[in-house]
């Protein structure tokens, strides 16, 4: 018998818990990037056409999905899918739901406890003072293992480590005690923060503690459309790989949170909830806060510059320079509510990475809920300290490519078709609308089989063979040159080799030569990982039959 008894302790809590799941850093990261990228206010048309035929349908399958398997006390991704298929293979599909909450928490717990160390120096006004090259230099030393301006050594490792102490302990204490606990509080933080610091976005003035413009130039900037870029298939790819990113679909994480629902209960009007608050908090207060605030002070030439690097440049490099602006106080205080915001968002999404993990472990092994979390805390440990140490090698851009963005595209297409096709949709809309608190429009059900999976085939194949500078036009034309950022040229590290062949410095030869023993050797160790936890699988199926369970 499995030693997994656990439920959720209330609706509201599960519905938060699944929103924290979803709310991330890349809410307030990643998305304004996107949107200023391609095409400003044009790329919510895409954004939010993907949502309703992606992200909606993503949602219900993995909601169904999950208390599907439930119902036959199965928690983690390998054998919810089992059920669903007949082959054996479909097990080891799954493995991609545990493999990629490990890998992707290995950097994320990284990310997230740079947020906890930013919090303390807001507070302790280690920004105070600096300038803007000042706090980028600051960053640039810490993510290097430099000197720390708290005086502790190695001070990146041990917020690290006090952040993975932090995320076991949480899902040590269970589901309704523990996640769910910290979702309720930490969502509704996330919120004030946020609320606040959008109010602030809001109201700068030119002129006024030295802003260069007024907040309404860097909203314009931001949700002016730029209609030109509407019909270009690289907008639609980004708008796609967002809702990916933002919902926390292809992952497991869905299907283990689902998974602990009662038979009869509502997943449809739940599963809406959850998506709608993630896209109320990444829209209204993800894209009133970076950009905005940016803008205001920066100008909008130097901001352009800057949104090529990503959200991490001007979110720890440049946030807290500009939060001084208003004043010491104030500046401590957004600093802090800066930080404490992402940390929220970061900690709420991490801990739903550990529950399918400790859930196979429990239905499998019969561990008890505190070993199997204290289990998942050392591995994170483990697999994550090589992105602390060999940050500046690509390490940590390894794991969040291939953990993070190419098995998210490949495992929610192939549980598409096996949602769709394979389990049926006459059997998986019964599945959908069974205990439904709302009507489900009809026409999600043509939508779920022939749409979803036909945009995620797109998605997956537009990765695979990117042309030259994301040129469709050109392409497809016949002058297809794949894009170092393709899948395909990824994989033979083409970019690296490239710049290496070009380098004339000992010490750029040097460092190029290393990045690549540090990339390869990441795939490495990351696949390794794949093939244990497949083997464990295999060992648990095995069990199973010995037991007389199959």
């Amino acid at each position: 018998m499995s030693a997994n008894k656990e439920s959720w302790g209330s609706r509201v809590g599960l519905i938060l818990a699944m929103a924290g799941n979803a709310v991330g850093l890349g809410n307030f990261l990643r998305f304004p990037v996107q949107a200023v990228q391609n095409g400003g206010g044009a790329f919510i048309i895409p954004y939010l056409v993907c949502f309703l035929v992606m992200g909606i349908p993503l949602l219900w399958i993995e909601w169904s999905m999950g208390r599907f398997g439930g119902k036959f006390g199965h928690h983690s991704t390998p054998f919810i899918v089992d059920t669903m298929g007949k082959n054996r293979l479909w097990k080891y599909i799954g493995v991609f739901g545990i493999w990629t909450n490990i890998a992707v928490a290995a950097y994320y717990c990284y990310l997230e406890s740079w947020t906890l160390s930013y919090m303390f120096h807001s507070i302790g006004g280690t920004f105070s003072g600096l300038d803007q090259d000042g706090v980028a230099a600051f960053f640039g030393e810490y993510v290097s293992l430099g000197r720390s301006t708290f005086g502790i050594p190695y001070e990146p490792i041990v917020f690290f480590v006090i952040c993975l102490l932090l995320n076991t302990w949480i899902l040590s204490q269970g589901l309704a005690k523990g996640v769910e606990r910290v979702a309720k509080i930490g969502m509704p933080m996330l919120i004030i923060f946020g609320a606040f610091l959008a109010f602030k976005g809001f109201t700068i003035s030119a002129g006024e503690n030295g802003a260069i413009n007024d907040s309404s130039v860097g909203l314009n900037f931001l949700w002016t459309p730029q209609f030109d870029k509407l019909w270009s298939p690289t907008v639609w790819l980004a708008a796609a790989g967002q809702i990916f990113f933002t919902l926390s679909v292809g992952m497991g994480t869905v299907h283990c949170y689902a998974s602990y629902v009662r038979s009869k209960d509502d997943i449809a009007l739940n599963a809406m909830s959850a998506g709608w608050m993630n896209e109320f908090v990444e829209v209204v207060l993800g894209g009133a806060i970076l950009i905005p605030i940016s803008i205001g002070y920066l100008g909008i030439d130097r901001v352009t510059e800057m949104v090529q690097s990503g959200g991490l440049g001007l979110g720890f490099r440049t946030l807290p320079y500009l939060f001084y602006q208003w004043g010491d106080f104030l500046g401590a205080l957004s600093g802090f509510m800066w930080f404490g915001l992402l940390f929220f968002a970061g900690i709420t999404s991490s801990l739903a990475m550990g529950t399918p993990w400790i859930g196979f472990l429990q239905d499998e092994f019969n561990w008890r809920r505190k070993s199997a979390a204290w289990s998942f805390g050392i591995i994170v440990l483990v697999l994550g300290m090589p992105t602390v140490l060999f940050f500046k090698y690509g390490v940590f851009d390894e794991y969040d490519y291939w953990a993070g963005t190419v098995s998210l595209v490949v495992f929610a297409l192939l549980e598409s078709i096996l949602f769709a096709w394979v389990f049926g949709m006459n059997k998986g809309w019964r599945e959908i609308t069974s205990g439904s608190d709302i009507d489900v429009p009809l026409i999600y059900r043509y939508i779920i089989k022939f749409v979803t999976p036909l945009l995620l085939l797109w998605v997956f194949l537009g990765s695979l063979f990117t042309p030259k500078g994301g040129d469709w036009g050109a392409a497809l034309s016949g002058n297809w040159e794949l894009d170092n950022s393709s899948i395909i040229k990824k994989i033979t590290n083409a970019d690296l080799k490239e710049k290496l062949a070009a380098a004339t410095s000992a010490v750029d030869i040097e460092l190029l030569q290393d990045t690549l023993f540090f990339v390869n050797a990441s795939r490495i160790l990351l696949l390794a990982v794949w093939i244990i936890l497949a083997a464990l699988v295999y060992t648990a199926y095995k069990k199973r039959v010995r037991e007389g369970r199959i």
